[in-house]
């Protein structure tokens, strides 16, 4: 698999894009008025504990207060296992340094942790535990129990702390390892010199988005990082001179007249991953409907007829669902509760090569994904880690007309309403004329279809009825004004 990495640099956002194989699969979008909080270190003042929720809502500075849960505090007794109540481990006004979990989400304040971990190109270092950890992605038990041994005998490790290797680090050398264990330590005594600063206030931020892929986003497969800023590119250069040497030469400077995005085909990709409907190269087609408790994803046969049998038919088009969904999943930044409906299969064998390919796509998955099995109601339960916001919600707001619904009321149902509103308002008051101001297309059919209504309506309250179009009402919107 090939990997690309564009970054489009304005004054305004930072966005960067991940190609796999010349098609769009993971999108970061990072804009300099509302920049996100994750990874930062805070430090924090308790406002209020919640013993009812095992929580306590902690200030750092942000408009809403943080969320921090008990099983979030770092505990400074060995036995992990003795259940704590966050009123023995918290209180009003206690002073403490926390980190962001979880960016604000809607309504949510941001998640908090005292269990601080700090990332470097190899490691993550974690100053409140003591353990050593391997990541997942190095699956090889030699190489796991290698690098352990090799991290263990590092003179610059600290004692008490504990320390991840990173899959980067599967292929570091024993010096780089211990000039990351350098960086970290140097880090970690300026963030815990916290004396002077005021509660509320930042105490370590994390690097830039453009700074973060070349920390966080190479591997292996990476062929390319193409940035259309000579001043990004130059600031991307010196910092893997001095921290991520051997991926210097892969940074290029783009400095054609079209923009980056659009000569990848990345910005009608953007587009596409803002529509409800997602069309398959079969024929077949994705319905996404995201609501605040959970996604839902309907797989639909379409156009799609195969060339056997329907049976085959079906289980083709779901096993090319399952490549949609994992990709739509990573392009929308798709969290929570999601809900697969692949078309219903009848051989046990279908079920589950579908579902095996799912996992396989989800496996280049970053956030991490868990997959229940096929239910009687032919559906998939699946979770997937959530830590910023979807895409829609980045780049979308609520639709002022119909709030979010999807839908709004027709003209004639506004018109019904409308009739009952004067009917109201002739009981109510004693008033000489009624004014009943809408949209142009409720008003066309008050006047026009409904008029025969409308002539027995002002006869029934005897009193007349004005209309007058106001064009920055939406079909919804009405008022009925006595004159």
């Amino acid at each position: 698999m090939s990997k690309e990495i564009l970054i489009n640099v304005t004054p305004q956002e930072i966005r960067v894009a991940i190609l796999e194989n010349g098609m769009l699969h993971d999108l970061y979008i990072e804009r300099s008025r509302s920049r996100g909080l994750v990874g930062n270190v805070y430090k924090g003042k308790v406002v209020r504990v919640l013993p009812g929720m095992e929580a306590a809502f902690v200030d750092i500075g942000t408009e809403k207060a943080a969320f921090l849960h008990v099983s979030d505090v770092a505990r400074n007794n060995k036995n992990h296992n003795e259940t704590v109540h966050v009123d023995q481990v918290l209180h009003e006004g206690q002073s403490i340094l926390v980190q962001v979990l979880k960016d604000q989400l809607g309504t949510k304040g941001a998640r908090l942790t005292t269990n601080i971990t700090i990332p470097s190109r190899y490691l993550v270092f974690m100053p409140n535990a003591d353990n050593i950890g391997v990541s997942s992605r190095i699956e090889n038990e030699e190489d796991r129990v290698r690098l352990k041994n090799e991290l263990l005998a590092q003179e610059h490790r600290l004692e008490g702390a504990g320390y991840i290797l990173r899959t980067a680090a599967e292929t570091a050398s024993k010096e780089a390892i211990a000039s990351d264990i350098k960086y970290l330590n140097k880090l970690w005594r300026k963030i815990g010199s916290t004396t002077e600063i005021k509660a509320g206030n930042i105490v370590h931020k994390d690097l830039p988005l453009f700074l973060r892929v070349l920390r966080d986003m190479v591997d292996e497969d990476l062929e390319v990082i193409r940035v259309d800023s000579r001043e990004t590119y130059l600031s991307m250069l010196e910092f893997s001179e001095s921290y991520v040497p051997e991926v210097a030469d892969f940074i290029e400077h783009y400095p054609g007249e079209r923009p980056v995005f659009d000569l990848h085909g990345v910005e009608d990709e953007i587009q596409k991953g803002l529509e409800r409907k997602v069309q398959l190269k079969s024929g077949g087609y994705l319905i996404i409907d995201q609501t605040e408790a959970m996604t839902t994803i309907d797989v639909n046969t379409g156009a799609f007829v195969g060339s056997r049998n329907l049976e085959e038919t079906i289980f083709k088009t779901n096993l090319e669902a399952a490549q949609g969904i994992a990709r739509q999943l990573r392009l929308r930044n798709l969290g929570g509760i999601v809900i697969l409906d692949f078309i219903d299969m009848i051989e046990e064998e279908h079920k589950r090569q579908v579902m095996r390919a799912l996992e396989k796509a989800l496996e280049k998955d970053h956030a991490r994904t868990s997959i229940s099995e096929v239910s009687s109601l032919g559906l998939v339960e699946m979770t997937r880690k959530r830590t910023r916001e979807s895409l829609e919600h980045v780049l979308c707001d609520t639709c002022p007309t119909c709030e979010g619904r999807g839908s709004i009321k027709t003209a004639e149902t506004v018109c019904y309403e409308i009739f009952r509103d004067i009917l109201r308002e002739a009981r109510q008051f004693d008033a000489k004329e009624l004014l009943v101001l809408a949209g142009q297309d409720v008003v066309d059919l008050l006047v026009d279809e409904e008029s025969g209504s409308l002539a027995e309506l002002e006869g029934f309250i005897g009193i007349p009825i004005r209309f007058q179009v106001e064009s920055l009402f939406t079909q919804e919107q009405y008022d009925v004004v006595i004159v």
